[in-house]
């Protein structure tokens, strides 16, 4: 159940509590019944903020690229100097778990082709700033393509797929930061 302050859930909670039931049950779980439950309210409040499960769907995958992805380039950008960036960025993605719900919205893409769109652009953005980062640090563009594409997948399978613990995660990423720097 997620835990919400006293009044009406916004929005926003009711994608987030959308994401993670997705990544849990698969889209055909996705439905306002359960997610209602999930959230501890009743049905009907679901319509306050979506017509219909459509809508929901809609602003489940903008939300997904927008703060998965969009969110994290533009603070990342920000960062100085370049090696600094790559680690930041690394860090942040797995401490806040930014790709989590990567495999699920994969998994769904593979039915449907608006979600399809969607992880389709968001993994390009992710490509070309992780291509961006690499260049920034001196690699050339051939390179910084190679490194940025094996972080970018790196990212997004390690926060899906092996359910280490924090502590060994942020070692093993840590190395893994500096092979891909190559120190």
């Amino acid at each position: 159940m997620v835990h919400r302050k006293a009044g009406r859930l916004s929005k926003d909670d009711w994608i987030r509590g959308a994401l993670e039931l997705l990544a849990t049950t698969g889209l055909q779980g996705v439905k306002v019944v359960p997610l209602a439950e999930r959230l501890g309210v009743t049905s009907g409040s679901f319509y306050w903020h979506f017509k219909n499960r459509r809508e929901l769907y809609d602003a489940l995958l903008d939300y997904w690229e927008r703060e998965m992805t969009d969110t994290a380039v533009e603070a990342a950008r920000l960062i100085e100097p370049p090696k600094e960036r790559i680690w930041r960025l690394m860090e942040q993605v797995m401490t806040h778990g930014l790709a989590r719900f990567d495999l699920a919205i994969w998994h769904w893409a593979q039915s449907d082709d608006g979600a399809r769109e969607v992880f389709q652009r968001a993994l390009a953005k992710r490509f070309a700033f992780a291509k961006w980062m690499f260049v920034q640090v001196g690699f050339s563009a051939l390179q910084a393509e190679a490194r940025g594409r094996m972080m970018v997948v790196y990212m997004m399978g390690e926060s899906t797929l092996i359910p280490d613990a924090p502590q060994k995660r942020r070692k093993l990423l840590k190395l893994k930061y500096k092979v891909l720097i190559g120190s």
